[in-house]
């Protein structure tokens, strides 16, 4: 008999379903793929849909609804924290409480009033703490009978990050730090002052840091400021935040701006100022301190449960520049983070701590890891994208009987230095895009970073973009021991295939960011970061097939079997989920080839 229990975020960013079966990870998507809103904080109707129909159960089979947080408490953590702030926060009070009472104190009843449309029988719904689904979506799909879980956000209810010890089907919390101090809030809180959008600009912050001077005395001197003014770190990783300096708790906004601006002397930046030395020199300050608070919460967490298996999720564990400090920790083992380890993966989580914890259920241990290499969104038959087509009369497009002329014809065009969207299979679970709904194209084209945000992502020029290779020749190009399928370890180019950098041209060059990356440092310049980084996406034969025969073939001719692989999307867009939206964005944009399901 088939067990299924439907897994929900929502309701306050990047919603998302998932269902399990008998234990097993069967489907999971964001709202934000149906709807077309980016980060969609909707209840995830359209997300459910999919992941039932993909399972195969109707909502009347259901055996269970898990949500992946407790409303209750979140709410008391709000008016606990506008008491102890008061009188400071009345806006901000006044213009949360209506919600609140409106819709979110009483969300059992708002999620069973959106599931009507789906059917009428009574299913059960249960909650998981916030942290709980976190640990739940790293410990569980992990390859691992015992691990250290480690999640780190900006808040649930009122964690903002967590120790835990997973053995077996079960996981023991350990240590909890506590709302306002949130290390995940620090970050956004800086991301908003350096004028970009909390919750989804953070990665903009991480990527501007590598543009920073580590050695100057500005970055040493904002670093300094941020330890001595903002954030109080113990030795075990633990921290108090100044919250003089801080508006998140009560206010409508993240920093207080004016004590911020005599603390660093400069004025926060607002959305399409440019930016200078000195922002992504701030920038490299507040990463530094993160990945100095990160490692030491994990070396106190492995002494804590001395298991050297480290797995992690919440939106700290997606900074990838962060992971790779992790992945060449002597004390850690082994390494997983979550693919979608964000709020989404929540969904997950509340899922999988339902079956095992509440259930009882055993775990059934699978390698690399139970989540089916995050490819488990929609998939589309060839009949319904040739439909499609049919209905863009602009469009001309040619089908091919055999694979291997297909992907030769695709190796020819990425070396014309043509821009290729990949459209095949299963869409990607998570931020990133794998190999399924990705924009493509060749590393070795110096010119190619710059074509592609200008042209076709429409987005920030200063922004670099990540390499998909061949697990086996990943350590020929990079400084990288272990497997990365989902693209979220950052690495450095080996030294082997850097090219040296003029660097009086480069200190001239100071702020024009852009002008700076587009100085060639290595053999595949259009993935080279600034520090001579890159965030790596490794692929083997049985993660994804299809992919893994396109990297072969491009190696074949060229002798690296290494892609571009960026998302499938345009600037503030979600990832392309259907045939419909991949031709929009096509159209869009100045991709010149699109490659549709292989036959």
């Amino acid at each position: 008999m088939a067990e299924a229990i439907l897994g929900i975020s929502a309701f306050f960013h990047d919603s998302a379903a998932v269902l399990i079966v008998n234990g097993k990870i069967v489907a999971a998507a964001q709202e934000e793929r149906f709807s077309r809103i980016k980060n969609d904080d909707a209840f995830p109707i359209n997300a459910i849909r999919y992941v039932l129909e993909a399972g195969g159960i109707p909502y009347e089979k259901l055996w269970a609804i898990a949500y992946f947080e407790k409303p209750l408490l979140k709410f008391e953590r709000l008016l606990e924290t506008y008491h102890a702030f008061a009188p400071h926060g009345l806006p901000s009070f006044l213009k949360a409480m209506p919600v609140w009472l409106k819709d979110k104190l009483f969300i059992r009843r708002s999620i069973k009033n959106a599931l009507k449309p789906l059917g009428t029988a009574q299913i059960a719904l249960y909650f998981s703490e916030h942290h709980l689904s976190h640990a739940a979506s790293a410990f569980y799909p992990s390859p691992f009978e015992e691990a250290t879980i480690l999640t780190i956000d900006g808040v649930g209810e009122w964690a903002t990050l967590t120790i835990a010890h997973g053995k077996g089907n079960g996981i023991t919390i350990l240590k909890e730090q506590h709302f306002p101090h949130s290390l995940g809030l620090l970050y956004s809180a800086f991301t908003y002052y350096l004028g970009f959008k909390v919750n989804n600009g953070e990665y903009k912050v991480m990527g501007l840091a590598a543009y920073g001077e580590k050695e100057s005395d500005e970055t040493q001197g904002f670093i300094e400021k941020i330890k001595n003014q903002l954030v109080d770190i113990r030795e075990d990783g633990s921290f108090l935040l100044n919250m003089d300096y801080f508006k998140y708790a009560t206010g409508l906004t993240m920093t207080r701006d004016e004590k911020w601006q005599r603390l660093f002397g400069i004025k926060r930046r607002h959305f399409g100022d440019p930016l200078a030395q000195t922002e992504a020199n701030l920038a490299l300050a507040i990463q530094s301190v993160t990945e100095e608070i990160v490692l030491k919460l994990a070396k106190t967490a492995i002494n804590m449960t001395n298991s050297a298996n480290l797995v992690m999720a919440g939106g700290v564990a997606l900074n990838s520049v962060v992971n790779g400090k992790l992945d060449a920790l002597s004390e850690i083992e082994n390494l997983w983070t979550q693919p979608a380890a964000g709020d989404a993966g929540g969904a997950l989580g509340a899922a999988l701590a339902t079956w095992h914890i509440l259930m009882e259920k055993p775990r059934t241990l699978q390698f690399p890891d139970s989540m089916h290499g995050a490819l488990l969104g929609p998939s589309f038959t060839n009949a319904h994208i040739e439909s499609v087509l049919q209905s863009f009369s602009q469009l001309n497009y040619k089908k091919y009987g055999s694979e291997e002329i297909l992907l030769k014809e695709c190796v020819k065009a990425l070396t014309q230095g043509k821009i290729m969207g990949w459209f095949q299979g299963r869409m990607e679970f998570g931020p990133r895009a794998l190999g399924n709904r990705s924009i493509l194209a060749d590393p070795r084209n110096p010119d190619m970073q710059r074509k592609i945000n200008q042209k076709i992502k429409f987005r920030e020029g200063f922004r670099p973009f990540a390499p998909s290779i061949l697990e086996e020749d990943a350590q020929d190009y990079f400084d990288i021991q272990n497997p990365s399928p989902y693209m979220l370890v950052v690495k450095a180019v080996s030294e082997g295939q850097r090219k040296s950098v003029n660097s009086a041209k480069n200190r001239a060059l100071k702020g024009d960011l852009q002008t700076r990356l587009q100085q060639v440092r290595s053999s595949i310049p259009a993935v080279t970061h600034v520090d001579y980084s890159a965030r790596i996406q490794t692929v083997n034969k049985s993660s994804n097939p299809r992919y893994y025969k396109l990297l072969s073939a491009f190696k074949e001719k060229t002798g690296i079997g290494m892609l571009i692989n960026t998302s499938f999307n345009v600037k503030d867009s979600p990832i392309v989920c259907s045939p419909i939206d991949a031709i929009e964005c096509f159209l869009q944009t100045e991709m010149e080839v699109l490659l549709w399901k292989i036959l």
